[in-house]
């Protein structure tokens, strides 16, 4: 069974949100020089994995027992 779509949002917002802030944070000032396309290019090669095999799966584990409530 699913969570409900408002759970799983909660999830990836708890996820991305401290991620782009660490990302912009330690790489802004190199990034800001290049183009956008390029820029957006190794921004989401980097968030994306990140997501997907770290911080989604962390708070899932996290928040089961929230997750699988009804």
């Amino acid at each position: 069974m699913q969570p409900p779509k408002y759970k799983t949002a909660l999830i990836v917002w708890l996820a991305i949100y401290p991620l782009i802030t660490v990302v912009l944070w330690l790489f802004g000032p190199y990034l800001a020089a290049l183009p956008l396309p390029l820029r957006t290019l190794l921004l989401t090669g980097i968030l994306v994995p990140t997501m997907v095999y770290v911080a989604i799966p962390f708070w899932q584990r996290v928040l089961r027992p929230w997750l699988i409530r009804s």
